[in-house]
């Protein structure tokens, strides 16, 4: 299709994959970091290698000339991210991939796409960045479906307006998180959401998933940057009016926000920007035990300083990302501005911290400019963050149990859900991975009324069980989250992983609510179907 091709598995592109001694050395620093035993590092299975079910439809004669059907495209768009596409897609297993991959070039031929989808009781998923954690984007299909069309939205990635007036800009769907920032630093702006999948995903899969992005407080989801969207539905076009607010109905765009490809193909959207933050200012803050830390936490979260930063990390993700000895817990502190010093903000934030038992351990200097950083421990931290996709792959070949879950709970009830999660998910890792397991904890987002609480599980897997095992902790884990009244997922969307838990979380009503809209919508039943609800008989 004359792009940079990206991994047939895994992260990132297949100019970025090391060689095989490149990742056996990586493989020894990592277990040496874990403390677990480094064994044989495995391969990936070659591209010619791997099996793929052949295609049971062909694509139309009329859209041929953005459609493939060979290998490449269908298994780079057979699997998401999670852990258990990554270990699919490293053995070769690719049991469920699209039938062909289309990549159209504007709305019009979205439309083709799904009149023709319609007709043929054809699976249409689209794809943005391929980055969902949650079955997203994978052709699971019913029986009655014929086949499925993987539809790549890469092609719509343009900045088409920009208002310096309002700050606001209009943005294709299928604009990747660097060519975006890229796109408005030109005109000195920036959207200034950066999810850890930015550099592979896009403004439309942000939108369709309500994906939160890497600042704490106060604009933590895509939907909080939103003006108006775009979508080409099956059955038209589906466009709201843009506006600062409005309190008119039900409001379109949060409606799309969140609908996971399930309602239509998000093609653009106008979003609020704003100029590049010169005054920054950062710290890590040190405290003995987490929950002494939450308790600082929370009074920052309601302090009205609204930190840009503010992620409490457990000592043991510390020392897993080299951002501490493992001997106290860490909170990444953060203050920006476009307009003012935060000298002041950050102060009086450090002082909460103090008076809660915190230790400062580095500061940035005063002043402004881009480069404020906050010391050796924030800065590893950061760089770890930004890499742990591509140190995934590693720990995959090696052998290695590497995967997160999160959710988001209130304070008042957070130290109960803490405790049944850790205790429920730690249980069945050592059911299934015995007792060199490691379950780390962190704050990604805090609010006024509660945090949004992120967890990681690493531990030595049995080959060719791998996906089994995470399955079982994943299992144990989402119960529990559920039975504590917190959320099944704050950001990381439903997808079709997550859809037991998901039904059991949202009102019946609003089920039977949104298979209606669907039925309205996609009467065919051909948009990703198996993610949110079943389509009506």
């Amino acid at each position: 299709m004359g792009i940079r091709r990206r991994k047939h598995w895994g992260w990132g592109y297949e100019d970025q994959q090391p060689a095989a001694s490149a990742v056996q050395a990586t493989a020894a620093q990592l277990a040496n970091r874990f403390g677990f035993r480094c064994g044989e590092v495995a391969e990936p299975v070659a591209l010619e290698s791997a099996r793929l079910p052949a295609p049971r439809i062909e694509a139309p004669a009329q859209l041929a000339e953005i459609c493939s059907a060979e290998a490449h495209a269908r298994a780079s768009h057979a699997l998401g991210k999670s852990y258990a596409d990554v270990v699919d897609g490293f053995h070769g297993r690719f049991e469920s991939p699209p039938d062909f991959v289309a990549r159209p070039r504007d709305e019009q031929e979205i439309e083709r796409l799904l009149e023709w989808c319609a007709a043929e009781r054809v699976a249409a998923v689209p794809y943005g960045g391929g980055t969902s954690v949650v079955g997203g984007v994978t052709p699971r299909i019913p029986p009655s479906s014929k086949g499925a069309v993987s539809i790549d939205l890469g092609a719509l990635d343009q900045l088409l307006e920009l208002d310096p007036v309002s700050r606001a800009a209009r943005i294709q769907g299928g604009a990747a998180g660097p060519h975006l920032e890229a796109q408005l630093a030109e005109h000195g702006m920036t959207l200034r959401h950066f999810p850890q999948s930015f550099e592979l995903s896009t403004l439309g899969g942000w939108i369709a998933t309500r994906a939160g992005g890497h600042f704490a407080t106060v604009r933590t989801h895509i939907e909080d940057f939103v003006e108006c969207a775009r979508a080409i539905t099956p059955s038209g076009v589906w466009a709201s009016r843009r506006l600062p607010g409005s309190g008119a109905g039900i409001s379109p765009d949060r409606m799309l926000a969140g609908s996971e490809g399930t309602l239509g193909i998000i093609t653009e959207a106008w979003v609020r920007v704003q100029p590049r933050p010169e005054h920054r200012r950062s710290a890590g803050v040190l405290f003995d035990g987490f929950m002494r830390g939450a308790e600082c936490v929370r009074a920052l979260s309601q302090s009205g300083l609204d930190p840009a930063n503010c992620r409490l990390i457990d000592a043991r993700e510390a020392r897993v990302m080299m951002a501490g000895d493992g001997s106290r817990d860490l909170l990444v502190l953060g203050f920006e501005s476009t307009d003012h010093p935060v000298d002041a903000a950050m102060d009086r934030a450090l002082e909460i911290c103090a008076a809660q038992g915190g230790v400062v351990e580095e500061r940035g200097a005063r002043g402004s400019g881009r480069e404020r950083a906050g010391g050796d421990a924030v800065s590893s931290w950061r760089q770890a963050f930004l890499g742990v996709p591509y140190m995934r792959d590693v720990l995959v070949a090696m052998g290695v149990l590497s995967e997160t879950f999160e959710t988001a709970i209130t304070w008042e009830r957070f130290a109960a859900l803490h405790e049944r999660v850790t205790a429920a998910a730690g249980e069945a890792l050592r059911q299934v991975c015995g007792d060199g397991g490691v379950l780390t904890t962190r704050f990604t987002h805090v609010y006024p009324d509660g945090p949004a609480v992120y967890y990681t599980v690493l531990a030595p897997a049995s080959r060719g069980e791998e996906v089994a095992q995470w399955r079982e902790v994943k299992r144990a884990a989402s119960d529990a989250i559920i039975a504590e009244g917190g959320t099944i997922t704050h950001h990381h969307a439903v997808g079709r992983d997550h859809r037991p838990w998901y039904d059991e979380q949202r009102p019946a009503p609003f089920a039977e609510a949104l298979r209606a809209a669907k039925a309205s919508l996609d009467p065919a039943g051909i948009m990703n179907p198996g993610v949110l609800v079943d389509p009506l008989p």
